[in-house]
């Protein structure tokens, strides 16, 4: 029987073409064989990147997505494959993260028979993904992934689940797609701006919170002037660090894990604050203890892409539905007729003397470690990390100067750091991207670094090696004091530079801080995928922080 020529995959995969999606992320599985096979005729236009896992197949996605603001696009199978994706969109939707994820179906004919891997995806992904379907219709095949685009951009942006059974893909596929989706965008109501510049014009200690995604350089930059302009102190939201240049006079912290505690009472003694983008949810409000409601109630301006968002949790002052990078250019042409300089010079201050590199007992200070590598990457380097306590040096000390400089998850996803940056370096091969990982974290991931080899993909990973789950073990001896009952936190861990070279990857061990710089630089002079093996104490946990009776210094 021949075939049709335009069959559900090959319309699926031109209408990835049609909307600039110029690679995929997968594990190849024989479930969407006929998707592979019209990959294959347009390799000049779409780069297919094989993973060695669908975690960091789905990681990637989110990564790519994240970094350009273009859905991510994963593919994998069925079954196992799809539920090892599930971390990528669970991070996706955590993070807002525009991502749509293909998985090999069973045949039509077959479903509800408990057939060889078969699972509902509609079931499973329904409270992961922002839509979750399944194409029942070849001839509707362009109809339900251009949906999926606009779904993943329009709003709060967020993962699209689409399970597509292979009787289908080798079907007539119905119409070509026109066009790109352009994603419709709220714009802020003229009369709540004129709100806004009242309340401000009356404010004696404001402040501004930025978060979310979806942004846009011009936007980012004018809010940025704007609140400069005006001397009101800018905070970001948790991991959203790159929004603005943390040089700029205003800038005064970020709100995430481990804050400055100045920032965190200028927050509590703020008579207004604006946040636009940010979801407010429990890390940048530190367990939702940062406001009350009653507090809210009186001075909070919210402005979210998603209605959803707003009054979820805390009452506002204000609240408008809008595009983040809408809002913020109408905002900052208010002129609220007062500026409070002397505030943002004092907030940014604070933030100058909290990233001053602290005393530590090992060998290795991962303060002057991170301090070293915004001294000597590019303004536009892209650092990457995954969770753990390890990330708190970076995100504490490490200044973020460029926009898309920064992929980290919201989710607070082990083995993400890795995984993204790959995907940032492949998306970005000009650009320097390195990943600092913990050493339990990086191996959640690691084989990647055979992607990395395979495809010629440069990226450097730090595994900060302490030979445990320090997180965890830090929460033990906190909750659980007195004799020693730690438990399942001990790791016994590889030679990583060894395991770097198996793959082909360049490596190097480094057990001292004078000695990280040299160890670096041969990681950026290597011409390959890197890893530095930095071998650090378990009893510096974080900065300030150490794991044996968690002593404050």
């Amino acid at each position: 029987m021949t075939q049709p020529l335009n069959t559900a995959a090959r319309r699926l995969v031109e209408t990835l073409v049609m909307n600039g999606i110029d690679r995929v992320f997968c594990v190849p599985g024989e479930s969407y064989l006929a998707v592979l096979d019209a990959l294959a005729d347009v390799r000049d236009k779409i780069q297919v990147i094989a993973c060695r896992h669908e975690a960091g197949a789905a990681n990637m996605a989110e990564a790519y997505g994240k970094l350009t603001g273009k859905p991510g696009v994963c593919m994998v199978t069925r079954g196992p494959g799809a539920t090892h994706a599930s971390i990528g969109v669970h991070t996706a939707h955590q993070d807002s993260t525009p991502m749509i994820l293909f998985v090999g179906q069973i045949a039509l004919t077959d479903r509800g028979r408990g057939a060889f891997q078969e699972v509902d995806y509609r079931e499973v992904f329904g409270g992961l993904a922002k839509w979750a379907t399944e194409i029942e219709s070849p001839e509707r095949t362009v109809e339900v992934v251009e949906r999926a685009f606009a779904t993943a951009l329009q709003g709060r942006m967020g993962p699209v689940v689409i399970a597509l059974p292979e009787d289908i893909l080798h079907e007539e596929g119905g119409p070509a797609p026109l066009k790109p989706v352009v994603p419709a965008r709220a714009a802020l109501d003229p009369a709540f701006a004129e709100a806004v510049r009242e309340r401000l014009s009356k404010a004696e200690r404001p402040l501004l919170v930025l978060g979310g995604s979806g942004w846009s350089d011009e936007a980012t930059t004018a809010i940025g002037d704007w609140a400069e302009r005006l001397g009101l102190p800018v905070a970001l939201s948790f991991r959203r660090k790159d929004l603005i240049s943390n040089d700029r006079p205003s800038y005064a912290g970020d709100l995430g894990l481990g804050p400055n505690p100045k920032l965190i009472a200028r927050v509590k003694d703020a008579d207004l604050v604006i946040a636009v983008g940010a979801r407010l949810g429990e890390n940048p409000t530190q367990g939702y203890t940062l406001f009350t409601r009653e507090q809210t109630a009186a001075k909070l301006v919210h402005i979210h892409p998603g209605a959803e968002e707003l009054g979820r949790v805390w009452t506002p002052l204000l609240s408008a539905t809008a595009d983040n990078s809408l809002a913020a250019l109408a905002l900052s042409t208010i002129e609220p007729g007062r500026t409070w300089h002397d505030q943002a010079a004092a907030a940014h201050a604070d933030y100058e003397a909290f990233i001053q590199p602290v005393e530590v007992t090992g060998a290795v200070n991962m303060s002057e470690v991170i301090r070293h590598l915004g001294e000597v990457l590019p303004a536009d380097a892209i650092l990457t990390n995954g969770a753990g306590n390890f990330a708190a040096w970076l995100h504490r000390f490490h200044r973020h100067m460029a926009r898309r400089t920064q992929l980290a998850p919201t989710s607070g996803a082990m083995g993400y750091g890795y995984p993204a940056a790959i995907a940032a370096k492949s998306a970005a091969p000009e650009r320097e991207v390195i990943c600092i990982a913990g050493d339990g974290d990086y191996l959640m991931t690691g084989q990647e670094i055979a992607t990395a080899v395979q495809y010629g993909i440069n990226a450097i990973v730090v595994v900060v090696d302490n030979g445990t789950y320090g997180t965890i073990r830090m929460h033990q001896e906190t909750h659980y004091p007195g004799a020693p009952r730690t438990i399942a936190t001990d790791l016994k861990n590889p030679d990583f530079v060894k395991y770097a070279e198996a793959f082909g990857a360049f490596g190097v061990r480094c057990e001292r801080t004078e000695d990280f710089p040299a160890a670096l630089e041969a990681a950026r002079n290597a011409g390959r995928p890197a890893l530095v093996h930095l071998l650090t104490s378990a009893e510096d946990i974080a900065p300030n922080r150490t794991i044996t009776g968690l002593r404050s210094r």
